[in-house]
């Protein structure tokens, strides 16, 4: 897949490859990424890529003009997807990353200010996605959640596939708990079904962990689920 970032902290993203499973998919090209500093498409000898709202109020709005520069020089790819990160968007889960990681092709932008002029949103942006009920300085942040979350879904990206298929959201519930090695520290003890190397006993334990788990933590996540069957 390719990843285009428009950002005009292009820097931001240098840390993705301090990660081990991203720098070999990048390293093995499953997956591109280029990094695309918006102050490069500005139109002034100032790089300005903002201006004040019209009607007034605080702050500064990004420019219509360069993001739709930028986005129109981009190769086009059979399966694009513009995706701009905004409290507003869809929230981002996993059953949406996972047809995110149909694509062949994602871009996506991160704001600054107050926001990016609207004109850009409707005519050039196929979704809007936020990453929580919060508000951040500007879409870096969520863009690099996004770009996590997509990759590590791709084919060949997470060695173990099931470790992929076992994540939290993934298979409808939590992750049941995880121990290693020592067995026993400060009287805490690992679950001793854990070390009885009975494979079957092992996975229906971990079964019900989850279950137990997500009833416990997340029981919104089993409503979804059943009403997301009924659905169907």
């Amino acid at each position: 897949m390719r990843f285009d970032v428009v950002t005009i902290f292009p820097q931001f993203f240098d840390s993705l490859r301090l990660s081990k499973i991203w720098r070999n998919a990048q390293d093995s090209r499953l997956i591109e990424l280029f990094v695309h500093d918006l102050r490069n498409y500005a139109r002034d000898k100032h790089r300005s890529v903002d201006d004040t709202p019209f009607g007034g109020g605080p702050g500064m709005v990004m420019k219509v003009e360069p993001l739709v520069e930028v986005i129109e020089t981009l190769p086009k790819l059979s399966e694009r997807k513009v995706l701009y990160a905004s409290p507003q968007g869809r929230k981002l889960s996993q059953s949406w990353a996972f047809e995110l990681a149909q694509s062949s092709q994602l871009v996506v932008v991160a704001g600054r200010y107050e926001g990016v002029d609207e004109r850009f949103v409707e005519g050039w942006v196929d979704e809007s996605f936020s990453v929580g009920d919060y508000v951040l300085s500007g879409g870096e942040l969520p863009c690099m959640v996004l770009l996590e979350v997509v990759a590590r879904l791709l084919p060949g990206v997470v060695g173990n596939w099931e470790s992929v298929a076992s994540d939290s959201f993934t298979s409808g519930v939590l992750k049941f708990p995880q121990y290693t090695r020592p067995a026993e520290f400060r009287g805490r003890k690992v679950p001793e079904i854990l070390q009885s190397g009975n494979h079957e006993a092992i996975r229906r334990w971990r079964e019900e962990q989850s279950r137990l788990r997500t009833i416990g933590r997340r029981p919104d996540l089993l409503k979804r689920e059943k009403e997301e069957r009924n659905e169907v």
